[in-house]
């Protein structure tokens, strides 16, 4: 340790110091070498005395001028080379010349012939040597000082048990470099943790320019939501990256390793407070029962899964068109104990969805399958319709038919006054519940219910992963129109309050799902942008990383959304659930619409089908002509045919 600071200290002089201590070695060696001829020659050890400094001064006299003009001092010893030896043994055979001309071939009286052959061989041994010594030691060392100096300096927010467990898992790692701590308590800031000082939050400006501060980590997994906003907002504009850790639990088991530090939790970009679930309304329509969820592969399908296995159902039936979804998600939910059932479907094959539901008898479907891609489905509109409203309508059939207890549709705010064909259809869809719902079977009670949310953020499609992958390949992050508004929502929390809507329907309810305020998309691409550290490049701001790119709206894309709540909201015992009223068609005339929607989509007539949509549900005012791409595609084949 005590070798390395020294090491460490020799390679921190400045360069023209260090030739001065090359010079003084080299001069010292001079020395060494005259005596220890001196020592050879008399066989024995010596002092020397009056004209045995003769030789001394010789050496020195010729060495050091030789040695300067071969350019040895130049050399950079951690990297010395074949090129940097010959240079020292042109020299020192040179030098080796002089000395022995002096003493061995002109001869002065007391200095025996030998010493002027001995000292030269002697010198370029040690000069040598010397070199390598410097290299070997040198060169490793210098490369452990650049390491330690390359690697990002970072502070820790938080000075508890997880500030001390992060601190301990990065004492190794050979990219992230702890520069000290933050914690809010005064009482600490001054104080030494695990040989790092805890600082005033305040003084984060200070320590980024003074200490080259690249990354806050925060370990604060106790914090509220708005103690971790108020600290996000106030590094937004460091130029600093914000990272955080896993759960409170993994922390608590010792589990935390450098792997664990991840970019920000999106609650984090959300910024908002999320509500915990209720268990008596998380388990009520699970716990013990079979469970069947459609779409299970997808973004809220597969969350839904994992929500429902944590309450204790008797099996899950996992039922997804995609084999690589199905096949992912099967393998995840292996591990939990209980009957996990995959299977390969589409929810528009009548025939094999009764087959799975009149077989597997589930008490709980959760119907998720849909295509819910907007611009998608806008110019793929036969598809979009025949999955998300004949897709339901079968499903909600065969589940009425084998006595499904609870049928919970997943819906979207799109749905309210939409203008494109996704809401479109999910209003649709909503309105086969609503319909089937209203019938009369007591024999086969069916309770129905939808629930509508708006985006949620992290699933296939939402613009989180999108902004990510656009940072880092350098951006620029592409905006559709610089004042779209979306509400937001999580995908955990969106999961736990659709269970939990489902578990409080009476039957026929339309569930709306407080999402609070409205995010504006650009505002979130630069919290994004600036919570990785970089600045958004802009008319304001020239020298900036990141470009925010205007590429105009998409087919069927709304600037704002409408809020989730329809007319005449109702509260329930949930704060984040509502209660919607809204019209619909009985059943025996929706049933003679859905069969006619059929037969255009059979025809292909997409026109005829927008306009059917346009008479069946209510608000329903495009704003784009019909996008089918397969039907442009073909009326260009014939015109470029005719």
């Amino acid at each position: 340790m005590i070798v390395t600071r020294i090491i460490g200290t020799v390679l921190s002089i400045p360069r023209v110091y260090k030739r001065v201590i090359a010079m003084a070695v080299d001069a010292g060696l001079c020395v060494l070498t005259v005596w220890l001829a001196y020592c050879l020659r008399l066989d024995g050890w010596v002092e020397l005395h009056g004209e045995d400094w003769l030789p001394v001064g010789v050496s020195l006299m010729l060495a050091l001028p030789i040695f300067i003009t071969f350019g040895l001092y130049r050399a950079i010893f951690r990297y010395a080379g074949v090129s940097a030896f010959m240079a020292i043994l042109k020299a020192v055979s040179i030098y080796g010349l002089g000395f022995m001309a002096a003493f061995t071939i002109v001869s002065v009286p007391g200095v025996p012939r030998t010493v002027g052959i001995l000292q030269p061989l002697l010198l370029l041994i040690l000069i040598a040597l010397s070199r390598i010594g410097a290299r070997y030691f040198l060169s490793s060392e210098y490369r452990t000082v650049l390491e330690r100096n390359s690697r990002v300096q970072v502070l820790i927010y938080g000075a508890g048990t997880a500030g001390r467990q992060v601190a301990s898992a990065l004492e190794n790692s050979p990219n992230l470099r702890v520069a000290g701590f933050l914690d809010d308590d005064p009482r600490l800031h001054g104080s030494i943790l695990r040989g790092r000082p805890i600082f005033n939050p305040d003084a984060v400006p200070t320590l980024v320019s003074d200490h080259n501060v690249k990354e806050v980590l925060l370990a604060i997994p106790s914090a509220s939501r708005q103690r971790r906003n108020e600290i996000l907002e106030s590094m937004r504009r460091l130029r600093i990256t914000v990272r955080t850790l896993p759960a409170l639990d993994d922390i608590a088991q010792g589990r935390l390793t450098v792997t664990d530090i991840k970019e920000l939790d999106i609650e984090d970009i959300l910024g908002r407070d999320t509500i915990a679930p209720r268990p008596d309304l998380m388990g009520k329509n699970i716990r013990g029962k079979t469970v069947m969820v459609t779409g299970a592969g997808g973004s809220i399908g597969s969350e839904l899964c994992r929500q429902i296995v944590r309450h204790g159902p008797s099996s899950l039936i996992l039922v997804e068109q995609s084999e690589y979804a199905l096949y992912a998600l099967h393998r995840e939910l292996q591990a939990a104990q209980i009957r996990i059932v995959p299977l390969i479907a589409s929810v528009r094959d009548e025939a094999r969805m009764r087959e799975i539901i009149g077989t597997m008898r589930p008490d709980t479907l959760y119907h998720a399958a849909a295509y819910k891609h907007v611009p998608l489905v806008e110019m793929n509109p036969s598809e979009g319709l025949n999955n998300n409203v004949i897709g339901t309508m079968i499903t909600a059939r065969a589940a009425r038919d084998f006595g499904v207890s609870d049928f919970v549709l997943i819906s979207t705010d799109k749905a309210v006054r939409p203008t494109n064909v996704m809401g479109a259809s999910k209003r649709l869809a909503e309105m086969v519940l609503q319909a089937l719902a209203d019938e009369t079977c007591p024999e086969k009670p069916t309770n129905f219910c939808m629930v509508r949310f708006g985006n949620v953020l992290g699933s296939s499609g939402s613009v989180v992963p999108l902004f990510r992958q656009q940072l880092r390949d350098g951006g620029p992050i592409t905006l559709t129109h610089p004042d779209v508004t979306r509400y937001f929502m999580t995908i955990p929390e969106a999961s736990q309050l659709v269970i939990q809507a489902g578990a409080m329907s009476k039957g026929g309810d339309v569930f709306l799902l407080d999402m609070g305020e409205p995010v504006r998309i650009q505002d979130l691409a630069r919290r994004i942008i600036e919570l990785s550290g970089l600045q958004v490049r802009d008319e304001a701001n020239p020298e900036g990383d990141i470009e925010i790119a205007i590429t105009g709206l998409r087919p069927g894309e709304k600037l704002y959304e409408e809020l989730l709540i329809g007319d005449n909201p109702l509260p329930t015992d949930h704060p984040r659930i509502l209660k919607a009223h809204e019209d619909f068609l009985p059943w025996a005339e929706l049933e003679v619409a859905l069969k006619r929607l059929q037969g255009l989509f059979a025809n292909h007539d997409v026109e005829a089908a927008r306009q059917l949509l346009k008479q069946l549900v209510s608000g329903y005012t495009p704003e784009t002509e019909v996008h089918d791409l397969l039907l442009a595609e073909g009326d260009a084949a014939k015109t470029a045919a005719q």
